[in-house]
């Protein structure tokens, strides 16, 4: 199901008769379980001040057919387009959906536009539409998801998305020929993590050489940038892929970070797709700014949205997984369908950063500070190798990189069984 507004009609307001025909697409698209696609291009709202004259009176707002809104985000893909300025109830409705996506330099969104900010003197500058709600602002808020470099991106962006989704929820996403062999072992992956625990990496080339070839479908990279969150295949089979990237603030998760990841899984587990997540995570974000921003509240909600996913989900922990935000992974208490590699550091602090508070009275005891913190440092080196854990069986396999296609192929499979 395809709506568009037509800017040259109005400035592509829905005043007059023109919302209705809004109200019967939206309510055909979950009536008959088709994706929606949304083409904003104005207000989509009520009209001007100038309808009030016509009308005889002031009306008290309401949307009708929201409801229908709001049902289609309950059943069936929903993408919304924002291909020119996008205001008001436009705005509304390029949020409300599952992937949004804007045109640089062409679309602009924002709840009203420069004029009314300057009418009603709110004490902030006026921008003009750019500077306003431009792409470059909410592709990196999180309001909008992508931005792209004209509409037909868009439209490419739009037809990819919905080609890993179901056409309605309750339904399997559809399967492709695969013609990337599962037991493919990609020798990078070898060296794909440092040495240097304090050196990123690229994961991103990790999910590439992981997935079948040229099927890694990123959303949202501009904001939440700690996480990257794509939908990929294994041997054809959809997978929704959660994953760190160490190269922006080492893989710590902040509140937008955690807002991503929330809504990525909610995403995964209402159109019942199995999800692979990729862990390397020191931790949540901490300082001033961090507790500013709320960081521990955004944090536990994506927790929570991980632990309440009824999908299958697997796990391969490349790095670090300290803290909460390290069992954060998946739900502790459930099955675990979980890898590591050997470079795997998981623990509930990072050692480096709680020696001197786990074993302050033994260093302030010291003839020599220095030393002492360098033995205990030495100590707990011998004790925090992964294959310690597997010992004891706190992780379930230590794996060679390379075996992690044909393990999550497998995984794919089984999880696929499992939802149909």
């Amino acid at each position: 199901m395809v709506t568009a507004d037509d800017f040259t009609v109005r400035g592509g307001a829905a005043d007059a008769s023109i919302h209705r025909k809004m109200m019967q697409a939206e309510a055909m698209a979950h009536t008959l379980g088709l994706p929606l696609i949304r083409m904003i291009d104005g207000t989509g709202g009520g009209g001007s001040v100038k309808t009030l004259e016509t009308i005889g009176a002031t009306y008290v707002p309401a949307v009708h057919g929201w409801r229908d809104v709001v049902t289609n985000l309950e059943q069936v893909p929903v993408v919304a387009l924002a291909l020119g300025p996008t205001a008001g109830l436009g705005a509304a409705r390029a949020v409300a959906s599952h992937y949004s996506v804007m045109v640089k330099g062409l679309s602009q969104l924002f709840a009203a536009g420069p004029a009314v900010v300057a009418a009603i003197d709110i004490g902030q500058a006026v921008e003009d539409k750019e500077g306003l709600g431009g792409s470059e602002i909410h592709t990196r808020n999180g309001v909008i998801d992508d931005e792209v470099a004209d509409e037909a991106q868009a439209f490419a962006r739009t037809r990819r998305f919905l080609s890993y989704l179901p056409s309605a929820v309750g339904k399997p996403a559809p399967r492709v020929p695969a013609n990337d062999p599962i037991d493919r072992r990609d020798e990078s992956l070898l060296s794909a993590v440092p040495r240097n625990d304090r050196q990123a990496y690229s994961m991103r080339r990790i999910l590439e050489a992981v997935f079948d070839h040229g099927s890694v479908f990123e959303i949202g990279a501009k904001w939440g940038q700690a996480a990257i969150t794509a939908l990929a295949r294994l041997d054809g089979r959809v997978i929704a892929v959660l994953a760190s990237d160490p190269s922006f603030l080492g893989g710590s998760w902040e509140a937008r970070t955690s807002e991503k990841a929330e809504r990525f899984v909610k995403l995964a587990d209402q159109f019942r797709l199995p999800v692979v997540h990729f862990v390397d995570n020191p931790g949540f974000m901490i300082g001033a700014a961090a507790e500013t921003a709320g960081t521990i509240r955004y944090g536990v909600n994506a927790m929570n949205a991980i632990y309440r996913a009824t999908v299958p989900l697997a796990c391969v922990v490349v790095r670090r997984a300290y803290g909460i935000a390290g069992a954060a992974m998946s739900d502790g208490d459930a099955f675990q369908y979980r890898f590591a590699w050997p470079s795997g550091d998981w623990g509930s602090l990072p050692i480096e950063g709680g020696i001197e508070v786990a074993y302050k009275s033994e260093l302030e005891a010291a003839d020599d500070y220095a030393a002492k913190l360098a033995e205990i440092r030495a100590r707990l080196d011998r004790v925090r190798s992964p294959f310690r854990s597997a010992e004891l069986f706190r992780i379930e396999d230590i794996i060679d990189p390379r075996d992690t296609r044909p393990l999550l192929c497998e995984f794919a499979e089984l999880a696929w069984a499992k939802l149909f």
